[in-house]
């Protein structure tokens, strides 16, 4: 298989994570019939068979924080260490992105110091919104403050909108909501502010960049018109054209193309969603991208992580 992809968008699951979950009440996450199952074995055998030389592996939604900070704070110990310790027992095939608890700041930044200078994460995870607020919020910024001043990795993967139970019709909510839930948060970034302060944040966002290559000019058009927003400041799309985005889910023959010519390639990356993607709708994914996407996805991949790729 021509050229070797490295996935910055693979997931994992543990058991107790799982019973952790399921006792908040998410026995079918997001809307889906169940959890997946997951083993480092066949998360290799996967590997082996699509042409993934890498995975950076993270936790999905709903993340780490179902009410309780001390019990998030424990759950994202948990997960961070089993991840770091298979990273750290197969560096040349795993990497990890650390799940911090929002909305809990104080328990965020612990355990980012931990997860970048004890465990030797690659970055970190964090969901679309922590219980309704979004990554613009204000409380956050001494987190922003932290991951910026260490030109962090961020990996920001969708979660369900607090009122799903109206939007998504009683249907997955990642079919559409994880896809308007990643725009409406980078909007909240733009509009907040957060991007234009922190500059050397890396953000990851997944499953090519959602909705944001149509509404980005549309978002442009309200920043200038209603927002007091200057010409002089970067655009709406020069701001979202200098974060990084997967394209796990469906990327060809639509999604990339507009993609790419809404904020070009450069910063475009290899994500395969597994194991929340089952093995032959992966399998299928990466027989849609061709050989000059994997080169790019995976000279960009290692551009962006190259201290472990």
């Amino acid at each position: 298989m021509a050229g070797e992809l490295i996935d910055v968008h693979a997931h994992f699951v543990t058991d107790d994570y799982i019973a952790a979950a399921a006792e908040a009440g998410h026995v079918t996450p997001d809307g889906m019939p169940r959890w997946p199952a997951w083993t480092p074995d066949d998360h290799l055998n996967l590997m082996d068979v699509n042409g993934i030389r890498k995975s950076y592996l993270s936790v999905s939604s709903p993340g780490t924080h179902f009410g309780d900070n001390l019990a998030a704070r424990k759950l994202s110990r948990q997960v961070n260490e089993y991840a770091a310790d298979l990273a750290g027992r197969r560096p040349d095939r795993f990497g990890h992105f650390a799940s911090l608890p929002l909305p809990d700041v104080e328990g965020a930044l612990a355990e980012l110091a931990h997860a970048l200078d004890d465990l030797g994460s690659d970055g970190v995870a964090l969901m679309s919104n922590a219980h309704g607020r979004y990554l613009g919020d204000p409380a956050y910024e001494p987190l922003w403050e932290e991951l910026d001043r260490r030109r962090a990795v961020v990996f920001v993967h969708p979660t369900s909108p607090v009122n799903h139970e109206q939007v998504a019709m009683g249907r997955p909510r990642p079919m559409l909501e994880f896809i308007f839930d990643t725009t409406r948060t980078v909007s909240d970034l733009v509009f907040s502010g957060v991007l234009t302060r922190h500059p050397g944040i890396r953000w990851i966002f997944t499953h090519g960049g959602g909705t944001l290559p149509l509404l980005s000019d549309r978002m442009e058009l309200f920043r200038t018109a209603f927002f007091g927003g200057s010409p002089d400041d970067p655009s709406v799309v020069e701001q979202v054209g200098r974060l990084w985005f997967d394209i796990a889910g469906t990327p060809f023959p639509r999604q990339v193309p507009a993609l790419e010519k809404a904020f070009g390639a450069d910063q475009v990356l290899y994500g395969s969603d597994y194991c929340f993607t089952p093995p032959p709708a992966v399998a299928a994914q990466v027989a849609s991208v061709d050989a000059n996407w994997r080169a790019l996805t995976t000279a960009n991949a290692r551009r962006l992580l190259s201290r472990t790729t």
